[in-house]
């Protein structure tokens, strides 16, 4: 991607903080040892196929696997959910035993924090880990939703950001990590979750814009793009 910044960087900063966006849609908080990942919306299917709306009904496998992945590669102490875990607070309840025995193994060893979103708003006792409401580490914030007035660093999901750019003459539209170094959106992590063009209006007010990235995803690394290249969609 010759249009990204002009240097390629494998590390963003928020705030003070250092982290590693990954090609997977997740990010890492090395000085933490944490994986921060957003909106996975388990049991999506499920969810639509109760409304009579049919899906394969493999997407909650899907994303816990590929989760799995990460924290077999890096080994975290820490994982942060931030939000939208599952499409509904009902589901959470409602995992097969497989997809419930696979979370819960991956819980095993590790402190993990589910964030309540606005799909998720209350979570039972057994999904394990710790559910809050937002959590605070080092002076940055974690929350599922955009604050409307964020005075300090801020890591959020809820938008899905993707990004636009024309490159060799084609258009290229992948999940972005978006920030501008005090806030951070992140991609949504889940098998059926869409996205959100981050030069859409919603947006507009969370950005200092000239100094907006957008680390688009790569099939084997992420990309920072400036902010000034990006397209509407």
């Amino acid at each position: 991607m010759p249009e990204t910044a002009p240097t390629l960087r494998s590390h963003l900063t928020i705030g003070k903080h250092s982290f590693r966006p990954l090609v997977a849609g997740a990010l890492y908080w090395p000085s933490q040892d944490a994986l921060l990942v957003a909106d996975l919306h388990l049991e999506k299917g499920a969810a639509f196929a109760a409304r009579g709306m049919l899906l394969p009904p493999y997407d909650t496998r899907a994303t816990l696997s590929r989760l799995g992945k990460l924290i077999e590669a890096l080994d975290p102490q820490r994982i942060v959910a931030l939000g939208d875990s599952f499409h509904r607070s009902e589901c959470a309840d409602r995992l097969v035993d497989d997809d419930f025995a696979l979370l819960r193994s991956l819980q095993k060893g590790r402190d993990w924090f589910w964030i309540c979103g606005n799909h998720d708003p209350h979570l039972p006792e057994s999904v394990g880990g710790t559910v809050c409401g937002s959590l605070t580490i080092e002076g940055v914030v974690l929350r599922h939703e955009p604050s409307e007035e964020a005075t300090g660093p801020e890591i959020v999901g809820h938008l899905h950001p993707i990004a636009r750019i024309s490159r060799r003459g084609a258009v290229v539209r992948r999940r972005c990590f978006a920030s501008d170094g005090n806030r951070l959106v992140m991609p949504a992590f889940g098998a059926y979750t869409g996205g959100l063009n981050v030069m859409n209006d919603v947006f507009k007010p969370l950005f200092f814009w000239h100094q907006l990235e957008a680390w688009m995803m790569g099939r084997h690394a992420v990309y920072p793009v400036l902010g000034s290249l990006l397209l509407p969609d």
